[in-house]
Formats: C-alpha cells, structure tokens, sequence
C-alpha cells in the first residue's frame, strides 16, 4: 500500500519535470542567439572569498569569457620532480615469490609488462628472463623499491629496459597476483 500511494506521487512529478525539461530546451531552440551585450549580466548568489572561477572558463568555452581574462598559468618558477622524489615505493599486497602461469584473455594489441621489486628473486629473474622482456619490448613496473641505489641494481640488471617505479596493490587486486616477479603479457601471467 505504501509502495502505491508513493508512486502516486512521484509519477506526476516526474512526468511535470521532464515536461519542464523539453519546454526550456524549446524555448532554447527557438530564442535568437544573442551577442555578449545582449545577455544578461550573470548574477553572484554567494561569494565565499577565494579565487574567482571565471578565468577558468576561456579553457572551456563557456559564458564567454574574452582571452585576456583567462587563466595563465605562472611558469617563471618551474617544479621539478626526480624519480628520486617517488621513493620509497611499496606495495601492500604483493611480495617476492613463486607465480604460476595463469592464462588470460586480454586485447592483443596490449603492451606486455613485468613486476619487479628490489630484492634478490627479482635480480636473478631480470637476468634470466631479460633477453625476453627485450623481444616483446615490456615495461617494468618496479612495485617495492626503497632507494635510488635500488633503483639502480634494477637498472643495471636490465639494461635495454624500461622500468618505472609504481605501487602495484591496484594491479594486484585487478590481476589476483600475489607475488613477483611476474610477466604479464595478453595471454597471461607467468614467471
């Protein structure tokens, strides 16, 4: 009973709103375009201090903001950012391991990649399977690396590689990967 005398009213209501919504589109459709002098001024409703949002605007297109007025971005003082600056990395789920190969269907067209962490498994798995990374031109993800010097014992147990540190818990989770050193390629996960 409750459910019926609620969409009693809700169905009125509804069906009042969307017919408001296509009466304003129509009117939309049919008012002339007006010039920016035409319009009316744009009405403040509250003004909580801080910075203005319609320099903003020329970025999008909207309320017809003239370019001078737009948002300019200060580049006197540029930020620069090292890998160094991204250290340390980890990685809550995952950890060194053994990984059992575990087919996939992914799109063909995908960039193969690997885990790696800074650890002794991962080292000896870089060199044993490097010739390979090579060929399929993969990327390295390094999930658990504390130390630029880390960063580079990875490096130079991978040459010809690119490898970039990352947490890897996202990918765990969407992959059910517990453990690395991993190669994940459209076919499936392997060590």
């Amino acid at each position: 009973m409750v459910k019926r005398d609620r969409c009693r009213w809700m169905l009125p209501a509804l069906v009042g709103g969307l017919l408001g919504l296509f009466a304003a589109i129509a009117q939309a459709e049919t008012m002339p375009q007006m010039s920016l002098a035409e319009r009316p001024a744009l009405e403040v409703l509250a003004d909580h201090g801080g910075e203005p949002a319609r320099p903003y605007f020329v970025a999008i297109g909207m309320a017809d903001v003239p370019e001078e007025e737009g948002y300019a971005p200060d580049t006197r003082a540029p930020v620069a950012f090292s890998e160094a600056d991204m250290l340390p990395v980890t990685s809550e789920r995952l950890s060194p391991g053994e990984v059992r190969f575990r087919p996939l269907d992914l799109p063909s067209r995908m960039t193969p990649f690997f885990l790696v962490g800074d650890d002794a498994l991962s080292l000896r798995w870089l060199e044993a399977r490097g010739e390979t990374l090579r060929e399929l031109n993969a990327v390295g993800l390094i999930v658990e690396v504390a130390t630029p010097e880390g960063l580079e014992r990875l490096r130079e147990a991978a040459p010809g590689l690119e490898l970039r540190p990352t947490p890897g818990d996202d990918l765990a989770g969407r992959l059910g990967l517990a453990h690395y050193p991993v190669l994940v390629t459209a076919q499936g996960l392997e060590q």
